[in-house]
């Protein structure tokens, strides 16, 4: 039995849109599953009907706490990436003096421009 060409790419094209679907919500699946694992305001009889939810009905479960969840998760990343930030300047023995200080010499070098110096310390002091 011969393929025509048309029907060969059809199919691939299905199965490459299959693949991508199938990695796309895995990926959010992580996601979701991880800011659920993390959270200490959901208890564990929550998180174990979050997780049926994601399992039974996958793509339903993922939407439903992407959107009832959603501005959580944002909130909660920020705060571990700052979290992360704090400890690493802790380890490095970096602090943000030092760090404006550096500021100061490179503004009094001509390094950088006061706009950069001002949206720079700015950044720091966050």
């Amino acid at each position: 039995m011969m393929f025509s060409g048309e029907s060969t790419f059809a199919n691939f094209l299905a199965d490459a849109f299959a693949v991508f679907v199938f990695i796309l919500w895995f990926w959010l699946f992580i996601t979701a599953a991880s800011d659920l694992f993390r959270r200490q305001d959901v208890s564990g009889f929550g998180k174990v009907l979050w997780i049926i939810l994601l399992i039974v009905l996958p793509y339903i479960g993922i939407f439903a706490y992407i959107l009832t969840q959603g501005g959580g998760m944002a909130e909660r990343n920020r705060a571990q990436a700052r979290q992360v930030r704090d400890e690493l300047r802790q380890i490095v023995g970096f602090s943000p003096a030092d760090e404006l200080a550096k500021l100061e010499r490179l503004k009094s070098e001509k390094t950088i421009s006061d706009q950069e110096y001002a949206r720079l310390r700015a950044r720091v002091l966050q």
